[in-house]
């Protein structure tokens, strides 16, 4: 049940992992590769599945692709991706697990000519979160003229399994876009935490 009877988006319903999930993290920018990885991860393993069972495997994730470590995860050796094949803790699917090794190498590549994989990701918004205002979760976009264009460039760059929704979905997690509805508590939260940071005001 909910703990509280605070506003909040309905998608986390009153599962607990959700709820912790859109209470704690969904919308808070990320300017952190190793975060940055674990959503790329975990957002490629969601396709043609639920966040929900995504974010009840997280620690399988964690575990089996080393707490995220990018150098780590683009060093995964063939014996290491057989385990995670057969590995019931996340979703045993090969191709998306070897997409998930080589997504990692590539964030370090596109970190070692920008800085950072957080800034190249960041210059889409050039370092602002966009602050968008809904009052339904059906007006939520499932992509954008801006995820399409994400999208387009991690494709040119290597990158397997970044079609424009998933990239939304990144988007939308590591607080890019402020999606919460405007009558959710978190929305208020998140636009004071934007006015705190100098140099990075959100696009309204």
């Amino acid at each position: 049940m909910v703990p509280d009877r605070k506003p909040r988006c309905p998608w986390p319903s009153e599962d607990a992992v959700m709820l912790r999930y859109h209470d704690e993290e969904w919308g808070v920018p990320v300017h952190d590769d190793v975060k940055w990885l674990e959503y790329l991860i975990l957002d490629l393993f969601q396709a043609g599945l639920s966040w929900k069972t995504i974010l009840h495997k997280r620690e399988g994730f964690r575990k089996v692709f080393h707490h995220f470590d990018p150098q780590r995860v683009a060093r995964m050796s063939e014996k290491e991706i057989a385990a995670a094949c057969g590995n019931p803790a996340i979703i045993r699917n090969r191709m998306k697990i070897q997409a998930a090794v080589r997504n990692a190498g590539l964030l370090l590549d596109v970190a070692g000519r920008h800085g950072s994989f957080s800034d190249f990701i960041w210059s889409f918004t050039d370092g602002r979160t966009i602050r968008n205002a809904w009052t339904s979760i059906g007006d939520i976009p499932g992509r954008t003229a801006l995820s399409d264009e994400l999208s387009a460039a991690l494709k040119q760059a290597g990158f397997s399994f970044v079609g424009s929704t998933i990239c939304y979905a990144i988007m939308q997690s590591g607080g890019m876009v402020n999606d919460h509805l405007v009558s959710c508590f978190r929305y208020g939260e998140l636009i004071a935490d934007d006015s705190g940071s100098p140099g990075h005001p959100a696009l309204s």
